[in-house]
């Protein structure tokens, strides 16, 4: 079934798109983006990223980058996940990639169900859509970007540290990177405030003998 985007919320104004990817991982920056569409773009590829095959996503990439009126794209590190949570600073993520768009946006339009006003963004110019990279154009663009740009830090990340597997699982708490930190323990880019239930000691410890 093809996706059926909308193009605009309303018409004639220059909305942003705002989507953010990597809030489910152990490891690794969660990263946002943030596009502005022109109103009659069409692709026949675009949709929600999660929906789309890699090959689909890093084929619309550079279609996207260069059709937009403006696009930013943004990560925000482990360390500030910790000390924000995971939420907010996705939030923080997207706000960032907004304040580089040129020229600014009238109106953001944000993926899920949670934002806040910053800068010269109030309450009026912006509205949060459930399921929006399914919804509107800009967003899936938006979720495209950021899925994009995340998985290549990642795949380079494990060059790194090889023995995470992060090029194949991006940092997701997949078997295989549960037991590479089990064996390895975590590193730097570890999300230190992620809990894994697998992770955590038994409640009820073998005896010692």
């Amino acid at each position: 079934m093809k996706p059926n985007l909308k193009a605009y919320c309303e018409p004639g104004r220059l909305e942003a798109g705002c989507d953010e990817a990597g809030r489910g991982p152990l490891a690794g920056p969660v990263y946002a983006a943030a596009v502005i569409l022109p109103p009659d773009f069409h692709h026949p590829l675009l949709n929600d990223s999660k929906k789309m095959s890699e090959k689909a996503r890093e084929a619309l990439r550079p279609i996207i980058e260069a059709e937009a009126v403006a696009w930013a794209v943004e990560a925000v590190s482990a360390q500030e996940i910790d000390r924000l949570n995971i939420l907010w600073a996705s939030v923080a993520g997207m706000q960032r990639a907004v304040l580089r768009l040129q020229p600014k946006p009238d109106f953001l339009l944000i993926d899920g169900n949670r934002f806040r006003p910053f800068g010269p963004y109030g309450f009026k110019d912006f509205q949060t859509v459930v399921h929006g990279d399914a919804t509107f154009a800009s967003i899936a663009a938006a979720s495209v970007l950021a899925k994009t740009y995340r998985d290549d830090f990642m795949r380079k990340l494990s060059a790194e540290y090889p023995q995470y597997g992060w090029e194949r699982n991006m940092g997701y708490p997949t078997p295989e990177h549960i037991d590479a930190i089990r064996r390895y323990g975590y590193t730097p880019w570890h999300r230190k405030s992620f809990h894994v239930k697998e992770l955590e000691p038994s409640l009820f410890p073998p005896p010692p003998f």
